[in-house]
């Protein structure tokens, strides 16, 4: 069965549950709902699709699959920090641990992220993504990040993502917003070496934004929207769920100045939730009685009130998305 894409944040909150190809950028794409190992049905269609989307697909598989001796791929140890290593240099380690994962090219995600499960489930994915070792993409790096990041108290994090467009399709992306010490910065993945970490230098929201819009200049890209969370709590076993959406910003309708005033809002927004009591965990036997996210039934979704939400100019009609999968290189 099928989600949305790892690499694209959802137009809607509703999940996907149909058999056909869904698609970021042109491209389609398909998500492993059977949790690991995988079985035999989604492993043979992760081959067939990947004969479909790489250049020289087949060849590719063909010679992956017949080769008698693979070389040894080493597994990435998750980072440890002595008492004294800096936060900037902390988050440096985490975004180098995600890296070495790598990207996932294979136009399969391995991990199913669904955004309306509360923390503790999220957490819970993250550490099979440790034991696992896969490589990933960007939501799912998002989510290894906020648990990597969860015992660095003086570090505040929120969902960042953008909807860029070029030669006519539409493109998602998604990276970990980071604040401490009065700058910002972010962590991620992507195919893009400039689309995923940035360094804690970033004065304000705004700074940290424009820098990621240079970038898919740079790329012939337009930002044409962008969606910003709030702060996530730290509690491994919040039932809380992430706000992936708390301000909608339609880029391409607001001039650097109300850019600039509406990233301002929220900020403040965000240093107003810091301190608000979280609602309690989970006692532990309910924990324990949880069960993992990948094999036990969903958890009930919760609708973030749309009073809630800050969205900038008029809603525009949805477009239709193109059906042709040309431009595999210029993904970002």
């Amino acid at each position: 069965m099928l989600r949305a894409t790892a690499c694209s944040t959802e137009e809607r909150d509703e999940e996907d549950e149909g058999e056909e190809e869904l698609r970021d950028g042109g491209v389609p794409f398909y998500v492993n709902r059977g949790g690991l190992p995988m079985d035999e049905e989604t492993w043979e269609r992760m081959w067939r699709h990947v004969t479909r989307i790489h250049p020289g697909g087949e060849a590719l598989a063909r010679e992956i699959r017949g080769a008698t001796e693979l070389p040894k791929i080493l597994v990435p140890s998750v980072p440890t920090y002595q008492p004294t290593t800096t936060i900037p240099q902390r988050l440096e380690a985490i975004q180098k641990y995600i890296r070495e994962l790598q990207y996932n090219h294979t136009g399969t995600q391995f991990f199913e992220i669904k955004k309306s499960r509360p923390l503790t489930a999220l957490m819970d994915i993250a550490k099979e993504m440790t034991r696992e070792a896969l490589p990933i993409k960007c939501l799912e790096a998002v989510i290894l990040a906020i648990h990597l990041t969860n015992s660095m108290p003086g570090v505040e994090r929120f969902p960042l993502s953008f909807k860029s467009h070029f030669s006519g399709n539409h493109f998602y992306h998604i990276v970990l917003g980071v604040h401490s010490g009065g700058r910002f910065g972010a962590l991620g993945m992507s195919r893009r070496e400039d689309l995923m970490f940035k360094p804690l230098e970033f004065r304000t929201l705004m700074d940290l934004v424009q820098e990621f819009e240079g970038a898919y200049r740079g790329y012939w890209h337009t930002l044409r929207k962008i969606k910003i969370g709030q702060y996530v709590s730290h509690d491994p076993h919040s039932v809380e769920q992430i706000e992936w959406k708390h301000s909608i910003l339609d880029v391409d309708k607001l001039s650097k100045e109300e850019l600039r005033k509406e990233l301002e809002r929220h900020t403040r927004d965000m240093r107003l939730k810091i301190g608000k009591p979280a609602p309690p965990s989970p006692t532990k036997d309910r924990r324990n009685s949880m069960g993992s996210p990948l094999k036990g039934p969903g958890s009930p979704i919760r609708r973030i009130s749309r009073v809630e939400r800050r969205p900038s100019g008029e809603k525009k009609v949805l477009e239709q998305k193109p059906t042709d999968i040309n431009g595999y290189q210029i993904r970002v």
